[in-house]
């Protein structure tokens, strides 16, 4: 997982995905084809470079893209549609631990959490909620 400040990984680490620093992903112009590329709705907004990547995976059908936030930017509304992952038990406790480790206030995570996927998959355990 690509992060902006990976020196505070400790929540993704606890969640069990690897993270790279963002800048050295974005300037390389080699390294692996990811199957599925996550991003935060405000971070596709706020960033042109991702923005430019994300648009040339969609266009070339090379990756899946998903998207979380608020407000889905009006040029993606047709090419994503909404979806709902379930949480396990046991993610429901990691994630809790997660977020204490981000020092952001405690709620209980849900049994499900919604995006926007640019690919529906189901052997990932996703279902279309639209």
């Amino acid at each position: 997982m690509a992060v902006r400040n990976p020196e505070d990984a400790r929540p993704l680490r606890i969640l069990g995905a690897d993270t790279v620093d963002l800048e050295a992903a974005l300037s390389s112009p080699y390294g692996p084809m990811p199957e599925l590329i996550a991003v935060a709705i405000d971070l596709y907004e706020s960033d042109e470079r991702i923005r430019t990547g994300a648009r040339e995976a969609l266009d070339g059908n090379l990756t899946r893209i998903a998207l979380w936030g608020e407000a889905l930017p009006s040029e993606l509304d047709r090419e994503f549609e909404s979806i709902q992952h379930r949480l396990s038990l046991a993610a429901r406790a990691f994630k809790s631990h997660a977020l204490a480790a981000a020092s952001l206030p405690y709620t209980a995570p849900g049994a499900t959490e919604c995006f926007r996927s640019s690919g529906l998959d189901q052997s990932m355990g996703l279902a279309s909620v639209g």
